[in-house]
C-alpha cells in the first residue's frame, strides 16, 4: 500500500480533523502523531528521520493510505519525493492563533522536563519531538515565538513553490467539505465536517496521563 495523501501543514493546523475527514472519505487509515503515540514500533522511524538517517518510507507507512500532522509533515519532502504520485495537502490558519494553539497544547506538553516524565515511550517522543521542533523546524527552541512563526511562514511558502496546482491543496478546514472533496474527486458527504483536537480535547486524551 503505497500513501495516496500527504499533510504538509503544521501541527495545529486542523490536522486532527483532517485526518478523521480523509478517513470518512475512504482514506483509511491516516497516520498522525497519535500512532507513534500508540505504537511504539512508530518510534524509529522517526527517530532515524530527525537524526538524518535512511528512512524506509514503505515500512513507517505500512498499512497506510494516507498521513497528516506532524512527524510526517516535518518531512513532507522526502516522502512526497519517495510516493510521487500522492497528493499533498497544506492546511492553513492564521499564523498567530497558530501559535497561541501549539502554545497551549503541543509546546506546554513539551515543557515538563525530560527528568519528571516517567513513562519511556513518551519520554522518547519527546526527545524526538523537542529537536524536531525546535532545532529543524524552527532554527531555534520549541517555545521561541518569533522563531516558530517565522518558520511557519516559511513553510507554507516553501510547499506552495514545491508543488503544481494539480497535486497541491491549501485547505482551511473551516472550509468544509467542498475543496477537499473537489481535490480528491470524491463525493460530499451527507455528514458534517469534522470538528477534533480543540486545545481543551487536546489534554483530554493520553497526553495527560503520559505526562504524569
Amino acid at each position: 500500500m503505497a500513501l495516496k495523501i500527504i499533510g504538509a501543514g503544521f501541527g495545529r493546523t486542523g490536522t486532527k480533523s483532517l485526518k478523521l475527514a480523509l478517513e470518512q472519505l475512504g482514506f483509511a487509515p491516516c497516520h498522525h502523531m497519535e500512532e507513534v503515540m500508540t505504537d511504539p514500533a512508530q518510534l524509529p522511524h522517526w527517530q532515524a528521520a530527525v537524526a538524518g538517517e535512511p528512512v524506509d518510507w514503505d515500512a513507517a507507512f505500512a498499512g497506510y493510505n494516507s498521513a497528516v500532522d506532524w512527524p510526517a509533515a516535518h518531512f513532507w519532502r522526502p516522502i512526497a519525493d519517495h510516493f510521487e504520485d500522492a497528493k499533498v495537502i497544506l492546511t492553513l490558519r492564521d499564523a498567530s492563533t497558530w501559535w497561541e494553539s501549539f502554545a497551549r497544547t503541543i509546546m506546554a506538553a513539551l515543557s515538563k522536563p525530560l527528568a519528571e516524565i516517567s513513562d519511556p515511550h513518551f519520554l522518547a517522543i519527546n526527545k524526538m519531538v523537542l529537536v524536531m521542533l525546535g532545532t529543524q523546524a524552527f532554527g531555534s527552541t520549541f517555545d521561541d515565538k518569533d522563531a516558530a512563526i517565522a518558520a511557519y511562514g516559511q513553510h507554507v511558502e516553501d510547499v506552495k513553490a514545491a508543488f503544481p496546482a494539480e497535486r497541491l491543496l491549501q485547505l482551511d478546514i473551516t472550509d468544509g467539505w467542498q475543496p477537499l472533496c473537489a481535490f480528491l474527486d470524491v463525493a460530499v458527504p451527507d455528514a458534517p465536517f469534522p470538528r477534533a483536537n480543540s486545545s481543551r480535547e487536546f489534554w483530554d486524551d493520553d497526553i495527560r496521563e503520559a505526562l504524569k
